[in-house]
């Protein structure tokens, strides 16, 4: 599925099972509980915290694709094609970031 697609789908399932968009700032509160989802999963399987019963069932891509789910809600209820953005912001990435990155000694 290419980003174009799932703007669409997404739009799709909005307008029809979602019955609506949420405003922008719900989606932002969302968005960072979703993402706070993420961060749990990742500090306790890849991190020192320890894991709780509740945690076994926790699945990391499913969580992602929440996140994901919710940037695609607020790129397409303020106008943005995530496809362009994104190219645009490889671009800036690549531009700004061409030897930064490769002279960090941190990084060898």
């Amino acid at each position: 599925m290419t980003i174009k697609e799932a703007q669409e789908v997404v739009d799709q399932w909005i307008n029809t099972t979602g019955i609506r968009y949420f405003n922008e700032l719900t989606n932002m509160a969302i968005l960072s509980e979703e993402v706070g989802e993420v961060a749990r999963i990742i500090a306790r399987q890849f991190g020192e915290q320890s894991s709780k019963k509740t945690d076994e069932e926790k699945d990391l891509g499913d969580e992602l694709a929440d996140v994901m789910f919710v940037v695609i809600c607020l790129a397409n209820q303020t106008g943005i094609d995530l496809t362009t953005a994104l190219q645009k912001n490889i671009e800036k990435k690549t531009k700004r970031d061409t030897d930064r990155h490769r002279n960090n000694e941190k990084l060898r």
